[in-house]
């Protein structure tokens, strides 16, 4: 019978660092769970409106929990982050935060959507008729790095951290190459739905109660940066029958200036055809819409796109 260990919220920290003393240390196989505090660190609460923002700190933001020391994991193995439960609370937040979020450019305004949701009903309503079916994971997951010195939380790195992948839902596992003795895991950073990309900068940002199997695979050298094991997608709820989807494509010689020209399309498309205002548009493209690499050979142009799943209207 594996162990449970337990790591609570107040065990966070806002950098990488191999030097970070772990809080907890557990035996490969071992399960764990984690009370994660939101991305924005507390600043935001279910009271909050878009003032909250004028204050709010970027430099406070996506705090890790942990780190968690692993037995017998050793640089050349990799760490199997299976996860087993995920629990959201009952409110969520998304913003615009200027400055910040693939349309920083188009979106100098600050602006603040907080959800009240039940997770039993299984949706967030970002306004009558527009409902976003939630399907929570862990934004951040992540060991430490082998380079010496402290690293933001912020990027995704070849360990992990903030990598934001939606697919990372229950019964996934998250396969990371160790780089120092012990692993040094932390999780955080809750969102109770997201599409690929999270474009505005934030998805729907939410506590979260975790259950995680650590166990280390001895030599793996082929795994040198973050690879991905996913469960078979669950049928739809009867509440989301799959109505299929309406997509918009970007097209540039750079990758990046496609993807903002995909996104740029689908908010014009909401905000002409569903009655959404420019922000609404731009955090349902966030917290629903998925980017896609389309077509990367046929130079010099790149085709990106943007699609959002039509059943998020009813």
């Amino acid at each position: 019978m594996f162990a449970k260990s337990h790591v609570h919220s107040h065990h966070k920290h806002l950098k990488w660092s191999n030097k970070q003393p772990p809080v907890l240390t557990v035996s490969s196989g071992d399960v764990v769970t984690f009370d994660l505090i939101d991305s924005s660190n507390g600043q935001i609460t279910v009271d909050s409106d878009t003032s909250s923002l004028d204050s709010f700190k970027l430099e406070l933001a996506d705090p890790a929990i942990g780190p968690v020391y692993i037995r017998d994991a050793e640089p050349g193995d990799a760490l199997k982050v299976e996860v087993l439960s995920l629990e959201t609370g009952n409110w969520g937040w998304t913003a615009v935060v200027p400055g910040f979020g693939l349309l920083a450019d188009d979106y100098k305004q600050p602006d603040l959507k907080i959800w009240n949701f039940d997770p039993e009903a299984g949706y967030a309503e970002l306004k009558p008729g527009v409902r976003v079916p939630l399907r929570p994971f862990l934004g951040i997951m992540g060991i430490a790095p082998g380079a010496d010195g402290e690293f933001s939380t912020i990027p995704p790195t070849v360990v992990g951290g903030n990598i934001d992948c939606r697919d990372m839902v229950v019964g996934s596992a998250l396969y990371l190459p160790i780089q120092v003795p012990g692993a040094l895991f932390s999780c955080g950073d809750g969102h109770a739905a997201q599409g690929h990309g999270e474009v505005c900068g934030t998805a729907i940002e939410t506590n979260m109660k975790a259950k995680i199997r650590l166990t280390v695979c001895k030599n793996h050298p082929w795994v040198r940066s973050p690879h991905l094991s996913l469960p078979p997608q669950s049928p739809a709820p009867v509440a989301f029958p799959d109505k299929g989807q309406y997509a918009t494509m970007g097209l540039d010689a750079d990758v990046l200036q496609a993807t903002r020209k995909a996104t740029q399309s689908m908010i014009e498309w909401l905000v002409a055809t569903k009655g959404l205002t420019r922000t609404e548009a731009y955090i349902l493209a966030s917290v629903a819409g998925d980017l896609k690499l389309a077509e990367v050979v046929d130079m010099p142009n790149h085709a990106v796109t943007m699609s959002m799943p039509l059943n998020v209207f009813i």
